[in-house]
């Protein structure tokens, strides 16, 4: 069974969260602020992580960098900050999606569903067991790991997802349309911002000098595309 950890201060929102969830045979744990939630997490290991931004002993943000100090356990935000600011720092600190509230139970059940799936392993099939080398790292699509500079680099499931994408289309223009469809859904469409800020990400792990990228290129208002 799938383990979901809820980090949500306000008691309405939890209990049906945690009715919804474990109506469809999800584990569920909630912890109603920051400390509890990462002492939660340590222990629990969850599979998901839902979390409210709007706690009330640390931002959420905070929250989102001590898990990812050691997990890549995909994280969903919820939050009533409706700003591309805010929803880009949550991203930037390490989370996988960004949701709204008030929110619909439908939309954010999927949201989780997709999150999961992104960070299951890919089925190997022939295709996959490829080694894509660059002169300063290398992906091994069938290992899922990146390398560089003789270290394995850590990477997100979504960083790695949207990686995979533009390395099995390498020297393809990707659109953002695909690329928001094939990593996060086929619901995404129009986030861009999520683009902008994962593709800064893997230019910071990957790239020699991330603001001079040769590997990750940018076509203004089309896509992405990966190169050699």
């Amino acid at each position: 069974m799938t383990r979901v950890l809820v980090v949500e201060d306000e008691p309405q929102i939890v209990r049906a969260l945690v009715i919804n969830l474990k109506a469809r045979r999800y584990e569920v744990d909630a912890a109603a602020d920051g400390a509890s939630a990462l002492e939660l997490a340590a222990a629990r290991h969850p599979d998901v992580v839902v979390l409210d931004l709007g706690l009330p002993d640390m931002d959420g943000v905070e929250v989102i960098k001590g898990l990812r100090g050691w997990t890549r356990v995909p994280i969903l935000v919820l939050s009533a900050r409706h700003s591309s600011d805010e929803k880009v720092e949550a991203l930037d600190a390490g989370a996988d999606d960004y949701v709204t509230k008030p929110f619909g139970m439908d939309e954010l059940l999927a949201r989780l569903r997709a999150a999961v799936r992104r960070a299951e392993p890919a089925a190997g099939s022939g295709e996959g067991e490829v080694i894509v080398e660059t002169d300063g790292f290398t992906v091994d699509l069938a290992a899922k790991k990146a390398v560089r500079e003789g270290r394995d680099v850590r990477l997100t499931p979504t960083e790695w997802h949207l990686l995979e994408v533009l390395v099995r289309n390498r020297g393809k223009l990707v659109s953002q349309k695909q690329l928001l469809q094939e990593v996060w859904g086929p619901s995404y469409g129009t986030e861009t911002n999520y683009l902008r800020v994962y593709m800064a990400q893997l230019r910071r792990k990957l790239e020699a000098d991330p603001s001079r990228p040769r590997h990750f290129i940018t076509e203004p208002g089309m896509g992405y595309r990966f190169e050699r």
